[in-house]
């Protein structure tokens, strides 16, 4: 009898000992999740008016890759990342209109916000699988900080359903849009934050001008910075969650509002304040992205402090492609073919960041802007660090989509490929290996659908004009060349595929449907 309760003692010790063993050598996982971000604005990439150096040196430690596309604008990346699904099918969620939190923290009814968004926004579908869930069911414990992860106002049932144990920022987008807020959410909580006072969380103008300076630059009821509050829970969420404590690996993400406009900072970083090639506004914004780079920094260092950056993968992207935000008189202009010529109508004339006044090429000399189809509307930055396994300074042109990293992180948590999904694993080609890399890639805008191949071949449709246009990137990175007549084969190719992408119905790839809580007044 003796004899026999050893041995199932001996059993349950090397059980727990397997398990926690196991538990640890899973990796860490970080998601930063940038917001308006255009990849021309890092370092890495090739800005010249400010420096990225934790961004970048995530880039020289790991892998960078060139050819990697997110969505137009941000509600519909974040669904289509959470959810592993291109943004051009008929839509199976719906966007909820921001604004039915802006009021003050007294007047908030969370249970009648609720309601409201219940009753208006489309229920998940039974058995969806969400990015928090992939992570959850390898023994994961997760959270969701900073900006809202779905739609454009939220509920924490909501969030929670999504697969996050934690859960801390905004959930109203057009809050979002501010940078000083006199409340925020934790896990449901209203949280609130003391000497914000703006019930806007003080949203600045869209454009400079003397007033616009004087308000932004008036501190009164302006004290706590957001990103400096969601850094701080998510360092806090790291050392309590230190997997040599809890033998349990830990999954972020992180969605910074940064550097998404209208331009706030709490003060021009000394790198800026005495650059004379730049305006006291474009100083701001390229603050906001320094300020974005302090965070991948102090997050990198308390990864090393606590002893386990050794196995944390820190993985770097934003949502959809650059916008202007330094709109400026007489210097950058955000919808003209120039500063002093006639609207650009995106079929034969497109924003360029050399010729209508953005001084940082925020879209790395592509064409176009968040919302459309051209090339610097989706394109994306993307960095994936983890020491040993990634290798060094490796710069990787394999397409990747915004959706692909439900299936990525699946498959890095030990988790099966999450089936009925356009998310696709590219693990291999993360460790040196040789991957099958997608054929194709399909994206939503605000002009219509567009699909590129893994071979650089590119066919845009312009909805409203019924127009398609065929490029072919390797030879055209700025979208200039039309090869209708020359590829009639190619064309009638990629646009079956796209049809059938779109689920039937071009329109599908326009502008998404919203839905709104509130009565219209």
């Amino acid at each position: 009898m003796n004899e026999i309760k050893y041995l199932i003692l001996i059993l349950s010790i090397t059980c727990f000992w397997a398990r926690n063993v196991y538990s640890q050598e899973k990796p860490n996982i970080i998601l930063i999740y940038a917001d308006d971000l255009g990849r021309g604005m890092l370092g890495t990439y090739g800005q010249k008016h400010l420096t990225t150096p934790n961004i970048d040196k995530l880039s020289d430690q790991g892998m960078k890759f060139n050819n990697v596309y997110g969505c137009m604008f941000c509600a519909p990346a974040r669904a289509s990342l959470i959810t592993g699904m291109s943004d051009v099918h008929n839509q199976s969620w719906s966007l909820t209109r921001a604004g039915i939190y802006l009021k003050e923290a007294n007047e908030i009814n969370l249970e009648e916000i609720t309601k409201k968004i219940d009753k208006v926004s489309i229920p998940a579908k039974k058995g969806e699988v969400f990015l928090g869930h992939v992570a959850q069911k390898s023994g994961y414990v997760t959270a969701e900080i900073g900006k809202l992860e779905w739609g454009f106002a939220t509920t924490p049932e909501r969030v929670k359903s999504h697969g996050w144990d934690y859960h801390f920022g905004y959930y109203d987008h057009v809050r979002a849009h501010g940078f000083y807020p006199p409340f925020l959410f934790e896990n449901g909580k209203m949280i609130e934050i003391g000497g914000n006072t703006h019930v806007d969380c003080a949203k600045t103008s869209d454009h400079e001008s003397p007033d616009s300076y004087h308000q932004r630059r008036n501190m009164k009821g302006k004290k706590v910075y957001s990103e400096d509050i969601f850094v701080e829970k998510a360092l806090a969420f790291i050392e309590n969650n230190n997997p040599k404590k809890t033998s349990k690996p830990f999954f972020i993400y992180y969605p910074t509002q940064l550097p998404h406009g209208p331009i706030s900072v709490p003060a021009v970083d000394p790198e800026l304040a005495k650059n004379p090639n730049l305006t006291e506004f474009e100083k701001e914004y390229g603050t906001m992205v320094k300020i974005l780079d302090n965070s991948v920094g102090k997050i990198y260092e308390k990864l090393k402090e606590i002893g386990i950056l050794d196995n944390t993968i820190i993985i770097f992207t934003g949502d959809n492609g650059h916008e202007i935000y330094t709109r400026q008189g007489g210097k950058t202009d955000h919808g003209r073919l120039t500063l002093k010529g006639g609207k650009f109508d995106n079929i034969k004339t497109k924003f360029y960041s050399d010729i209508n006044g953005d001084v940082f090429d925020g879209n790395d000399g592509m064409a176009g802007l968040k919302r459309t189809n051209w090339e610097g509307g989706v394109r994306v930055p993307l960095i994936w660090y983890w020491k040993g396994k990634i290798k060094e300074g490796v710069t990787n042109d394999q397409l990747v989509a915004n959706y692909d990293l439900l299936n990525t992180i699946s498959e890095l948590t030990g988790g099966k490929q999450i089936k009925n999904k356009d998310s696709r694993s590219y693990v291999k080609t993360l460790l040196g290996k040789k991957d099958k890399v997608r054929s194709y890639t399909v994206y939503a805008s605000q002009l219509g659908p567009a699909i590129v191949t893994n071979d650089g071949w590119k066919l845009r449709y312009y909805t409203n004009k019924d127009i398609f246009q065929l490029y072919y990137l390797p030879t055209d990175y700025r979208e200039e060349k039309v090869l209708n007549k020359e590829n009639k084969k190619k064309l009638e190719e990629l646009k079956a595929i796209m049809f059938e992408e779109c689920d039937g119905n071009w329109k599908n790839g326009g502008y998404p449907k919203f839905t709104n809580p509130e009565p219209k007044i």
